[in-house]
């Protein structure tokens, strides 16, 4: 098993739109390095870590993935805010997975207590990288929903 971090507008899509809908696709993926992330290393059962940002930043639940990655319909729908002109259905170019809603955290963990807190350093999350789908290592993982997020 693997472990992610998927971030999220928390005003157009939070933890509780999730857990309401039970499930959901995770479209609008346009960065390759994230495309790449959940066409080639997610697999079904991985843990994902649902993370707000905007202007409450921090981690508020975990999702599972429910789907191997299969191309993104918002990529051909001319209407979409993510419509790609270049992808084809025979070359698709914008992948994505499905997830499920697992739980929400007690508390959110912010992103400054993940900062400040020195057993999650070298969380790709801390670092000047702004990609919305990233790996987080199992220590992390564990770190941030066993102890932080059951405070």
């Amino acid at each position: 098993m693997q472990y992610w971090l998927l971030k999220s507008e928390g005003d157009s899509y939070p933890i509780d739109a999730l857990k309401k809908d039970g499930k959901t696709a995770w479209t609008g993926i346009r960065n390759y390095w994230a495309r790449n992330f959940m066409r080639d290393d997610m697999r079904v059962g991985d843990l994902c870590l649902f993370y707000h940002s905007g202007s409450d930043m921090g981690v508020y639940g975990v999702a599972r993935v429910v789907s191997e990655s299969y191309p993104d319909p918002t990529q051909f729908d001319r209407n979409s805010d993510y419509f790609d002109e270049k992808a084809t259905k025979a070359k698709p170019t914008w992948m994505l997975v499905d997830i499920e809603y697992v739980r929400a955290l007690k508390r959110p963990v912010t992103l400054a207590e993940i900062k400040a807190e020195p057993e999650l350093s070298g969380m790709m999350l801390t670092k000047p990288i702004r990609l919305s789908v990233q790996p987080v290592s199992e220590k992390h993982f564990r770190h941030i929903t066993e102890t932080k997020g059951r405070l």
